[in-house]
């Protein structure tokens, strides 16, 4: 992609330390493994401008989001070492600190300023108050929709509807014949896919994994109702094979103007208000992430793509030079002067919240919105014993939950019914939580 003025820009981060005669006689070699999303593969476009300030090269391992979080899962645990940065979360950063395995970023430059990264993000990537991964984004969930199936409705859309109203929405933008359907949601397995955006559905009507006591609670009334509500929603007014279908498949047909619906992460409303690359990106509104009428809790979630170094890499320095360009405040300008304010890494640094031009993006607000809306110390209508929203921060929870969403996928998709889906869950939770100890 053409990058105006890089070397002007690119020298006014003032983060890069690396002298040209460093740079000339070392010329290292970091690799790095990243989610393929639109706004990693954007930063791919711009690592020419990183090497020519620094000599440091970049090889890039870019996977979809299951494979990645497998991969990295895998290299860190057992000290691979084929990565020198690794793209992780809030659900990771944490734990691996905790556990050692990642390089602390308790030293980065005065410049590169730890404290404008918004407090959400900056909590949930530290342990102990010390940060492990720099978020590259940072993201909530909500309401994307077409502004003119809405209309042609007749209906508007609520600040911040119910699911009931989402349903009725759903069902009168649907349109089998011109291939539109009403409503697009997250159906594939994974703890971070479809099992995120099932996860967050069933607090807002009240659902909890567990109770206090680490007991598991698929066998409640209140998950009962959330994916009966859920399938008979998507069979209605959802495309065919959601079951399969995860972000980015979302993100692919609400760009060709499949969707009139789409609740999920609020980084996207960049990629289907971008005319260049959106089918209806000049129809498109935003609201808050819906909740179950008579229950006060919202369907969104709290995530940051980070960077991160895991420990014993032998590229730690250039791994942090990397870090610090693509996560700072440089790097959002870099974008913004090429591409638009519209298309830069959102949700990281209160700074570009306070920026006028970005304040006139049309999702700006309601990005930050849901960030603050999100509270992963109480996720629930009922006390739970962890934190986070969409997760539950514990070593366990990815491989529990990874098994328990296929169970869910294969009822979305009628291999097995929701009352089995729920019974298989709950037999899968209380043998993973009780081998563990809790």
């Amino acid at each position: 992609m053409p990058i105006k003025n890089a070397l002007r820009a690119a020298t006014a981060l003032g983060l890069l330390t690396a002298t040209g005669a460093f740079a000339e006689s070392h010329s290292p070699t970091i690799t790095i493994a990243t989610v393929n999303n639109g706004d990693m593969i954007r930063m791919q476009g711009y690592t020419d401008t990183f090497t020519e300030q620094t000599g440091i090269n970049v090889e890039w391992v870019t996977l979809e989001e299951n494979v990645l979080r497998q991969r990295v899962t895998t290299d860190i645990t057992t000290k691979g070492g084929q990565f020198d940065i690794t793209t992780i979360g809030m659900y990771e950063a944490p734990i691996w600190g905790a556990n050692g395995w990642l390089v602390p970023l308790d030293d980065l430059s005065d410049e590169y300023d730890v404290d404008d990264i918004l407090p959400a993000m900056r909590s949930g990537l530290s342990h102990d108050g010390t940060l492990y991964a720099a978020p590259f984004y940072g993201e909530s969930s909500m309401i994307m929709y077409r502004t003119d199936l809405m209309e042609e409705a007749g209906l508007e859309m609520p600040d911040a509807p119910t699911w009931e109203f989402i349903r009725e929405a759903a069902a009168a933008m649907t349109d089998r014949d011109a291939d539109i359907n009403g409503i697009c949601l997250r159906g594939k397995a994974g703890w971070g896919e479809g099992g995120a955006f099932i996860n967050t559905m069933a607090n807002s009507f009240g659902a909890r994994p567990v109770n206090e006591n680490w007991e598991p609670q698929l066998d409640s009334d209140a998950w009962a109702e959330t994916l009966t509500f859920y399938t008979e929603m998507m069979e209605e007014s959802g495309p065919t094979g959601y079951a399969t279908n995860g972000f980015n498949e979302n993100l692919s047909l609400f760009q060709q103007g499949k969707c009139g619906m789409w609740i999920d992460a609020t980084v996207a409303a960049s990629f289907v208000t971008n005319p260049d690359e959106s089918e209806v990106a000049d129809s498109v509104g935003f609201a808050l992430a819906p909740n179950k009428d008579g229950v006060d809790k919202k369907a969104n979630w709290l995530w940051a793509w980070a960077l991160a170094i895991p420990a014993g890499t032998e590229q730690e320095d250039a791994a942090k030079q990397f870090i610090e360009w693509s996560t700072s405040k440089g790097y959002i300008e870099l974008v913004a002067e090429n591409e638009g304010w519209a298309n830069v890494p959102p949700g990281a640094r209160t700074s570009l919240y306070e920026t006028a031009e970005y304040q006139e993006v049309p999702f700006a607000q309601k990005t930050l919105d849901s960030i603050n809306a999100a509270d992963p110390n109480n996720p629930t209508v009922e006390p739970v014993p962890y934190t986070g929203i969409q997760f539950a921060a514990i070593p366990e929870w990815a491989g529990m939950w990874g098994q328990v969403s296929q169970e869910f996928s294969a009822a979305y998709a009628g291999q097995q019914s929701i009352e089995e889906a729920l019974e298989k869950g709950q037999a899968i939770m209380t043998e993973e939580l009780e081998a563990a100890g809790y």
